[in-house]
């Protein structure tokens, strides 16, 4: 990748088929499972809600406890839906907790589970999973907001908080296309409002391909046109292993 990504917590003798924890934490669950170098899951799906409000330190515990089942591992990914940078989390705007802002997300986890530990957007999660590392592709999340993440041949560009931005009178994205809205507005009028923001993404990004994953997917009925491809949700696990390409594994 063209930014590298901060590595957090202990390291030692390198593993040949490493096991990444992969954790997609969201605005109303928080999943983990275990994948394979390859990107195949190893594990089903843990998965409990997420506790909104709550000291970002509870996330951790609760990550702790919710692993547990699912055996041993060789490092952590973890999707995460806010800006981060360098291990640390710059917003947090579906999580309704102002204490997320400089919260070193990924040196607690790592201290907690003695694992390395990379951090991203929950939408550069998901693309990374999805992607064909060709052109200019785009992946959005629909789920408790709007995540966005774009890739230029396979490498993330810089993280944009597009839910945030103005969509249509004063709503922003995440209220736009968001859960909210789907629920507030009706199925037919949210599936609207989904086909123009992509038709803004298209001017705005001019992308290739564009890629929609997040929980709400299963509720799109329109016809999707030749450049956009639905993805399943495992992608926001199982594109974690690629936050570690060219990086020599390690156990602690």
């Amino acid at each position: 990748m063209d930014h590298p990504l901060q590595t957090s917590g202990p390291v030692g003798e390198a593993t040949p088929d490493p096991v990444t924890l992969g954790i997609d934490i969201g605005g109303s669950h928080i999943k983990a499972a275990l994948v394979a170098p390859d990107g195949a899951l190893l594990t089903n799906y843990e998965r409990v809600v997420t506790p909104l409000g709550k000291p970002p330190d509870l996330i951790v515990d609760t990550i702790s406890t919710l692993i547990a089942p699912l055996g041993d591992f060789d490092r952590v990914s973890v999707g995460f839906p806010g800006a981060t940078r360098g291990g640390t989390v710059l917003t947090a705007p579906n999580l309704g907790n102002d204490q997320w802002h400089g919260y070193k997300l990924a040196d607690r986890l790592a201290a907690r589970l003695a694992r390395p530990v990379r951090l991203a957007n929950d939408a550069t999660v998901q693309g990374l999973g999805a992607i064909a590392g060709r052109g200019l592709e785009c992946t959005i999340t629909l789920g408790t907001g709007m995540g966005f993440a774009l890739f230029t041949d396979g490498r993330p560009a810089p993280h944009l908080e597009l839910g945030q931005h103005n969509a249509h009178r004063k709503h922003t994205y995440d209220q736009y296309v968001g859960h909210e809205a789907l629920n507030r507005d009706g199925a037919r009028k949210w599936n609207k409002h989904v086909l123009r923001t992509i038709d803004a993404l298209r001017v705005l990004v001019n992308f290739d391909l564009l890629y929609i994953g997040g929980g709400n997917v299963t509720a799109i009925t329109f016809a999707l046109p030749a450049d956009v491809h639905l993805v399943s949700n495992e992608t926001g696990i199982t594109g974690g292993v690629r936050l570690w390409d060219g990086v020599s594994p390690r156990r602690a």
